[in-house]
Formats: C-alpha cells, sequence, structure tokens
C-alpha cells in the first residue's frame, strides 16, 4: 500500500502548494493511468477541455459506436467518476453511450479554486448544471437519454431535470431523495395576515442537546473540515476505509427509519456520522468504527486495491473542492433557487438507493414530498437489500438492472 500522506506532500511541492489556495490547473497528463488495473479496460479516461472553465476529466463506456443514446452520471460526496465503474458497463451493453464525469471540485478535473476564501459561487447549484449541460454539448449532443445522480450528485441531477428538460430527458435520483425548489412565500400581501414564523435555528438546537450535537452540513461548511480529514492521525486511506465502511450496509448500525419531524431530538437519532458530537471532526467520528483487518479483506464492494484509487486522487487534491458544495446552501444560494419555486420534474424520473441508507430519511419529508409533489412522472421507488449508502457500488447488479429498464421504458 501507498504512503498517501507522503504522495500528497511531493505533489504539492511540486505544483507550487495547491493546499495555499490556488485555481487546480493539474496537468493530469503527467499522472499515472487513472484507476490502475482496477478500471475495465473498456471503460476509456480522458480530458474534455473548455467546459464552463473547466478541463473536465470524463471516463466513458460504450463510446466505440456513435449515434448511440447518452446517460449521464453525477457522483456525489467523498466520490469520483471512479464510483461508477461497476455499472458503466453493463449500461454500454444495453446499446447507451455511457459518460461519468470528475465534478467540479474533483479528482481530475481542473479549473476550479480550491482556496476556502476563493470562488465559491462557481459551486452553487446552477453552475454545476451549467458543467454538466456544457459537457452534454462538447460530446455532440442536444440531449440524453437520461441523467443519474447519487448523494450529492442527486439535487444536480434534478435541477437539470428541472431547469433543462428538453435535455435531460430523463431524471434517476440516487440516495438523496429532491423535495423540490424552495418556496417563496406565498399570499402574503394582506396586512392582516400574522407573518410567517422565523425558521430554528437547527444548529443552536443540536447544541443544546446533552450530549451537544452539531450538522455534518455545517461541519463540512467549516475551514477546518478539510484539514481535519485529510490530515487525520490515521492516515487518509484509512480514513476513507472507515468512512466508506460506516455508512454501508456492512455496518449492522444502519438500520434506518423515517422521522417525525426536523427537530433536534429526532435528528440525534440519526448515527453520529450525520449528527456529529459536537466536538468531534469528522476523523474522529469514523475512527471509531474503523473495520477490522478481517472485515476490510471480506469488503468484496470496495476491494484495497479500489480503495487506493480514492486515497490517491485526494491525496493530491485534499477535500475542500467537494466541501464547497456544502458551502453554497441557504442565503443568497437559496434565493436563487426560489427563481424555481413550484416547478417540478415533469420528465419521467425514479429513485434507488440502500435499505441500509439514512441518506433516504435524514431530511424528514423529503423522500415523501419527492414522491408526490416534486417529481410529477416517477415510475419507480426501489430500496435495495444488502446496500447502504454507496448503493452503485454495493449493488451494482440490481442498480444497473433498475437503471436500464428505467432508461428503456422512457
Amino acid at each position: 500500500m501507498q504512503n498517501f500522506d507522503v504522495t500528497r506532500r511531493l505533489f504539492l511541492a511540486a505544483s507550487g502548494g495547491l493546499a495555499s489556495g490556488a485555481v487546480v490547473k493539474t496537468d493530469v497528463s503527467k499522472l499515472p493511468a487513472f484507476g490502475n488495473s482496477t478500471l475495465p479496460s473498456a471503460i476509456r479516461s480522458r480530458t474534455v477541455a473548455n467546459i464552463n472553465g473547466l478541463a473536465m476529466h470524463v471516463l466513458e463506456a460504450g463510446f466505440e459506436t456513435k449515434g448511440r443514446p447518452c446517460v449521464l452520471l453525477l457522483h456525489g460526496y467523498p466520490e469520483l467518476a471512479y464510483s461508477w465503474r461497476k455499472v458503466m458497463l453493463p449500461l454500454a451493453s444495453a446499446g447507451f453511450h455511457v459518460v461519468a464525469p470528475d465534478q467540479r471540485g474533483y479528482g481530475r478535473t481542473t479549473g476550479w479554486d480550491d482556496a476556502y476564501d476563493g470562488d465559491l459561487d462557481s459551486f452553487r447549484l446552477p453552475n454545476l448544471v451549467r458543467d454538466a449541460l456544457g459537457l452534454v454539448s462538447a460530446l455532440g449532443y442536444r440531449s440524453v437519454a437520461g441523467v443519474v445522480g447519487h448523494d450529492f450528485g442527486s439535487p444536480v441531477a434534478a435541477y437539470c431535470a428541472l431547469i433543462r428538460p428538453d435535455v435531460f430527458r430523463s431524471v434517476a435520483l440516487m440516495s438523496a431523495p429532491f423535495a423540490g425548489p424552495p418556496a417563496l412565500a406565498f399570499d402574503t400581501a394582506d396586512a392582516t395576515q400574522k407573518p410567517a414564523a422565523a425558521a430554528s435555528d437547527i444548529n443552536a438546537e443540536l447544541a443544546a442537546l446533552k450530549p451537544p450535537r452539531k450538522h455534518y452540513q455545517s461541519y463540512y461548511g467549516t475551514r477546518e473540515a478539510n484539514g481535519n480529514m485529510r490530515d487525520c492521525p490515521q492516515g487518509l486511506h484509512a480514513f476513507l476505509r472507515a468512512y466508506y465502511h460506516v455508512k454501508s450496509a456492512d455496518w449492522k448500525q444502519n438500520r434506518p427509519f423515517r422521522l417525525k419531524s426536523f427537530t433536534a431530538e429526532e435528528l440525534a437519532k440519526i448515527p453520529r456520522y450525520y449528527i456529529m458530537d459536537r466536538d468531534k471532526g469528522m476523523a474522529e467520528t469514523v475512527a471509531a468504527e474503523m473495520p477490522t483487518a478481517a472485515e476490510i479483506a471480506s469488503c468484496q464492494w470496495l476491494r484495497e486495491e479500489e480503495l487506493d484509487v480514492y486515497s490517491s486522487e485526494y491525496a493530491r487534491t485534499g477535500f475542500q473542492g467537494g466541501l464547497q458544495w456544502y458551502r453554497c446552501r441557504g442565503g443568497k444560494y437559496n434565493a436563487e433557487l426560489e427563481t424555481f419555486s413550484g416547478r417540478t420534474i415533469d420528465v419521467p424520473s425514479t429513485f434507488i438507493a440502500g435499505q441500509s441508507d439514512w441518506g433516504v430519511y435524514q431530511s424528514p419529508g423529503a423522500f415523501e414530498r419527492m414522491q408526490t409533489v416534486a417529481c410529477t412522472r416517477m415510475s419507480g421507488v426501489h430500496l435495495i437489500d444488502g446496500a447502504g449508502h454507496w448503493v452503485q457500488q454495493e449493488q451494482p447488479e440490481e442498480v444497473s438492472r433498475l437503471l436500464i429498464e428505467f432508461l428503456r421504458a422512457n
């Protein structure tokens, strides 16, 4: 196993020190071939230039035959295009040109600002949609058969379908339900009407619990989060192993259920990798659940040589690019999304997640609102047994089957 902390330091020294904050312009042609022996030979890795200011690294399958319908796969955090490796060839065998990019802030895609005090606005959701649209256009498609988003890729895919349904003709959301755009205040002109109650400060409520807690999304927005995970005492490779393990079906304590409300008392029922102890970072949180050597050896959905790919990539880039996405929530960023208030996803849609995934229920009511309000043509909701949060890696055969069935039907 490589010493990835040493790898990162050598890379930063050679590149002038990305940790200081700069637009990431790595010459990926000088890096080792992507994915080493764990990436199937029928999947190619290349960089597509001039995508909304990015040089975007993509993985592709089914590219040999021109004119195939395209399927765009959007990963979440802390993932890569590589997270789709197990479903790409089945989709290609079904007749699709399958494209999975490293999204803005991740992997071998360059041109994004990695500084905490840098260009945060470029990571807002409408601009991530612009990234996806630019990639599709550069590849020569006026529209795609479907866009599939996992984890934080799910809201990106959702807004792709909501904003440009003419381009993204169907959408599959995975692990993170989409409850719709934030609502504008309605029918408030009558002066006799009572003003709406101010939203409660959930972080203040969580901090008042005994012991005090905090929401992981708030933690991800802090200046300290990147260093806490990147430079953790256990080493980056061990951190990622524990993080992926604790959110998977391998961690038997994952038995999610619907929460009654978005209150501190209800949220505190969620595992600590979501609702964290106030005095701990994510590195300390997941270290307590590090799998044993025997558990690691028996993990077939993420073997050590596959985890090496993530470790080597995050050793170079750190996590700040992905963390910027979490900082583009609330405030002016919600105000921008209110432009789409009342809009629904009207293209065919489906939802896929692991039966053991707390992500389905972490936002109380979102799972139900997705099915009843936000998506008007949802054809199915599938919670897959034997999978946690990393559903397309933990149960790729079933995910592939469901996606092919959905795409062919639409």
